[in-house]
């Protein structure tokens, strides 16, 4: 079992404080490792050293950034392999999706790495004679990093490629509950050339070092990853010295099935986005409203497919459909959530309990009907692998519905209709729609929230702008006298 170190400054160095915590494979309840509980000392060193950092950083050649960025995700694909057991052992993901999330970060660092030669200013016409006015793009500064659970290694990657090609340090703090990848990731970097202190590596609670990044002097922008709740706590020690987030908090996608849809589309793509990371994705699709006229043949569908699944360790079963949540409180929510359902009137179409394994935190993927739009269930995010499904008799009923919730990151249609999505579209208030797909984001789109799923975005030409300034130079010019 591997004890790891903090990374701070170009060395591993041990934490001033005493404390470890043990990480824990959700399948089995064993621990597999060991980190370090960091304090506001360790912040501070590691804070100050980005600070020293990106000072040289933002004066190395644009390609040069874009290289060493590059660099980062072909080391990736060299250990692609480790990586895709690291996430699976820490975290429970399933075969298909632990590679497709490892090749989706080594595309990322790549896909970044090509913004080095596109970081561009303007020139705009002065209203006065002989004055030019110049617009730089200028990188933030020392960015903090904050990782969640559920995609330990691309969310690392969005946030540790984006500051780095453009010109900024960052001091990353992964999960406390799923470091092990981004410790492997942290030797990656100390394998390559480029400056002590661009890249510090620091582990513990959230409300000790990212409430320590979150309010110190010297960070710039905080990009975070995570819950509501602790996006609050960011924000408010942030607010101290009025200091950037960029957040991306959670969800309540509805999936509209209206009655011009393709059944088996919407069924597939359905179970797809719901299921995803054991229903663990601020993305899933968390509500169903279908139009009556289709209910019962949807619900007999999903129930098909949700029946045909395999629960199982995804580090023994590479089959595996379905892994286990992260952890007993999870579970623990989540079988409380159908419970309360369940009480208020709710039918259990398949599913509704823990699967009975001697270990691991697993729940069967379940369907819920008769659902009312007043449920926790239906107003809550659920962050498991359940599907509450509701009917409407109108567009503007599905319309109405799923806009009705303090969430606004993603949504989905399905209609073989033109008209009625894009009437739907234009009509949502939500970052993001997919239209008779999957809930997935692209590297070259960009991944916003709205209302309280965040502030800010992620991915391709806008989530890059997120982490540079804007500065104006007025400059005035003599004509020769001759």
């Amino acid at each position: 079992m591997e004890t790891h170190k903090l990374y701070i400054n170009g060395e591993y160095v041990e934490s001033t404080g005493n404390e470890y915590i043990d990480i824990v494979n959700p399948s089995t309840e064993q621990v597999i490792s060991r980190t370090p509980k960091g304090t506001e000392q360790d912040v501070n060193k590691a804070v100050e050293a980005a600070f020293e950092a990106q000072k040289e950083w933002e004066q190395v050649p644009n390609i040069q950034r874009g290289q060493a960025v590059r660099a980062m995700g072909d080391k990736i694909e060299e250990k692609r392999d480790t990586f895709i057991q690291l996430l699976q052992e820490e975290q429970g993901k399933d075969y298909e999706l632990a590679s497709g999330e490892v090749d989706l970060a080594i595309d990322y660092f790549r896909y970044m790495s090509e913004w080095a030669r596109r970081i561009e200013g303007e020139i705009v016409p002065s209203d006065r004679p002989n004055e030019n006015i110049f617009i730089y793009k200028k990188p933030i500064g020392v960015v903090a990093g904050i990782v969640p659970w559920n995609f330990p290694v691309f969310i690392l990657a969005r946030k540790v490629a984006t500051a780095l090609v453009t010109g900024c340090s960052i001091v990353l703090k992964p999960s406390q509950q799923t470091p092990n990848t981004a410790a492997e990731f942290t030797k990656i970097i100390d394998s390559l050339d480029i400056p002590n202190g661009v890249y510090n590596f620091i582990t513990g609670t959230g409300g000790t070092i990212g409430n320590a990044l979150a309010s110190h002097e010297k960070v710039h922008m905080v990009t975070m990853t995570g819950s509501v709740g602790a996006g609050t706590k960011v924000m408010e020690a942030a607010a101290q010295n009025i200091t950037k987030v960029n957040l991306e908090l959670g969800g309540k996608a509805p999936a509209i099935v209206t009655k011009n849809a393709d059944l088996a589309t919407a069924v597939e793509n359905i179970k797809l986005s719901r299921l995803a990371n054991n229903g663990q994705a601020c993305t899933n699709a968390e509500r169903v409203y279908v139009h009556e006229d289709l209910e019962e043949e949807l619900i007999n569908r999903l129930k098909q497919e949700f029946e045909g699944l395999t629960i199982d360790n995804p580090l023994e079963n590479q089959q595996a459909d379905v892994g286990p949540l992260i952890s007993q409180d999870r579970l623990e929510e989540v079988e409380q959530m159908v419970e309360e359902a369940v009480q208020q009137g709710a039918n259990i179409v398949t599913g509704g309990k823990r699967v009975e394994k001697e270990n691991g935190y697993f729940y069967q993927p379940t369907i819920l009907s008769s659902v009312t739009h007043d449920m926790k269930v239906i107003k809550e995010e659920i962050f498991g692998p359940v599907i509450p499904i509701t009917t409407f008799k109108t567009l503007d009923e599905a319309i109405e519905k799923g806009n009705d919730t303090e969430y606004g990151l993603s949504s989905s249609v399905y209609t073989e209709d033109m008209n009625e999505a894009m009437r739907i579209v234009n009509e949502l208030k939500f970052g993001e729609t997919f239209i008779n797909r999957e809930n997935f984001e692209a590297v070259q789109g960009y991944h916003q929230g709205m209302r309280k799923s965040g502030l800010g975005g992620a991915d391709g030409k806008h989530g890059m702008e997120d982490f540079l300034v804007t500065q104006v130079v007025y400059m005035e010019y003599k004509k020769d006298k001759q």
